[in-house]
């Protein structure tokens, strides 16, 4: 076999053997898994994994094809590193897949994967991207000088905080570009300016971010897997499923039917100010991740040099606190609106397509839902092609589209201000669930 190494004999498997080598079970929970009929043995690769230890074993016992198509630019270069990984290949009896999956819908998604590459929709608009950091840029300018100018009264302190707010979300949508690898088409230039636009730009960790953000793109909405759904159950319970079983286990962390009440207190105002900007720095340090830190210091070093001579100590963390306050409520309405009103469940093992699909739904197209998003309105065509230049979504929505009617798959786009809605009607909806399940099951 081609990707054999000389003289080693492989062995053939089926479905029921890989299906249990998943990571779970006793000692020596082994992990294997299929790419491209091609069966790998990652059971001590996956804590090596470039891409982190959880995001691979997500995929252990399962066909990880269309993921790692997904997620990887040079192919070629990968294969290379997963040869002494080889340990065999599906049988020539078994489907390339696992039998549970619909076999024409993946094949279906392959040949219009194969259309996007051929579209040259995979390429980036480099332009579009340098005058995207150079308005965050500009914003950032205008809020120092904002309060060096009028001075630091009431209505220039509030204004440039705005700004400042902006800012800092931009650039979070901004990251999320280099962070996904679709800006440059080396994998390391895109890691490289990743670290410059999240670390210095916004004060935080790139491995931070590619830890959570890549298992809950490999899985997203699936409880155990996805880390952007992990406030279940502590502080939610989310969707129809986990809900009626967390009231049927008669679990109680906290008052679920008035979450949609407490949401607008611990949710969008209080994630980045309150957990996420000083977890962080534990992250970094309990994983000794050097050189984020330190790109992260540059920003507060910057931050304080600039700010500091004209709002004094007590001025600035107030400053600090409201920008962070602002990016917040923006960050979590944003993110939230696409997935938490959809599917949620465990992990169904279901084909890349419909994992995408009921997870995420987009909201309209125009240029302030563009702006104000990141382009996150397209969350779907997104999540189906993360390497994807964003500027390129509502270039292959129409052929998504179509696959999904096709396929009888809903396709959900929906106004900015109802998607914001669906959030809190979901939770309303889940926390009844809960409160039925809880008291009558």
């Amino acid at each position: 076999m081609e990707d054999s190494e000389p003289g080693r004999g492989l062995r053939f498997f089926t479905w029921e053997e890989i299906g249990q080598r998943n990571g779970g079970g006793p000692p020596p929970q082994e992990r294997w898994l299929v790419i491209e009929r091609k069966v790998y043995d990652i059971s001590r690769f996956y804590r090596r994994h470039p891409g982190g230890a959880r995001v691979i074993s997500h995929y252990a016992g399962q066909d990880a094809t269309d993921p790692f198509i997904a997620f990887h630019l040079d192919k070629t270069l990968v294969r290379k590193y997963m040869r002494p990984l080889l340990i065999g290949e599906l049988a020539p009896d078994q489907p390339s897949f696992e039998p549970s999956k619909n076999k024409k819908l993946v094949e279906d998604f392959r040949e219009l994967r194969a259309t996007v590459e051929k579209m040259g929709l995979l390429n980036p608009n480099r332009t579009f991207f340098i005058l995207y950091l150079c308005h965050i840029l500009v914003l950032d300018v205008a809020a120092w000088l904002t309060i060096w100018y009028f001075g630091a009264s009431t209505v220039p302190f509030l204004f440039s905080a705005v700004l400042l707010g902006t800012v800092q979300t931009q650039a979070g949508w901004l990251q999320h570009d280099f962070g996904h690898l679709s800006v440059f088409s080396k994998s390391r230039w895109n890691h490289w300016v990743h670290k410059f636009v999240i670390g210095h730009l916004k004060g935080a960790p790139a491995s931070w971010w590619n830890h959570l953000h890549f298992q809950h793109h490999a899985k997203p909405n699936c409880f155990q897997k996805d880390p952007d759904i992990n406030m279940h159950p502590s502080f939610f319970a989310l969707g129809r499923t986990l809900s009626v079983e967390l009231g049927v286990q008669k679990k109680k962390f906290m008052p679920y039917n008035h979450q949609h009440k407490y949401f607008f207190f611990i949710g969008p105002p209080a994630l980045v100010p309150l957990y996420f900007q000083w977890y962080i720095f534990y992250f970094v340090v309990q994983r000794k991740q050097w050189v984020d830190l330190a790109w992260m210091m540059t920003f507060y070093i910057r931050f304080f040099l600039t700010y500091l001579p004209l709002l004094g100590v007590k001025g600035i963390l107030g400053l600090h606190l409201l920008v962070r306050f602002i990016e917040s409520n923006w960050f979590v309405w944003i993110t939230q609106m696409n997935h938490i009103p959809m599917h949620i469940d465990y992990d169904k093992n279901v084909d890349w397509f419909s994992t995408q699909l009921q997870a995420t739904c987009n909201v309209h197209q125009s240029l302030f839902n563009d702006w104000f998003s990141g382009h996150l309105n397209f969350q779907i065509e997104h999540h189906l092609f993360p390497t994807m230049p964003r500027h390129n979504y509502w270039k292959v929505a129409p052929l998504v589209k179509s696959l999904c009617a096709k396929h009888g798959i809903e396709y959900q786009c929906k106004p900015l201000l109802t998607a914001f809605a669906d959030i809190v009607h979901s939770l309303k909806d889940s926390g009844e669930l809960w409160l039925d399940a809880y008291l009558h099951k």
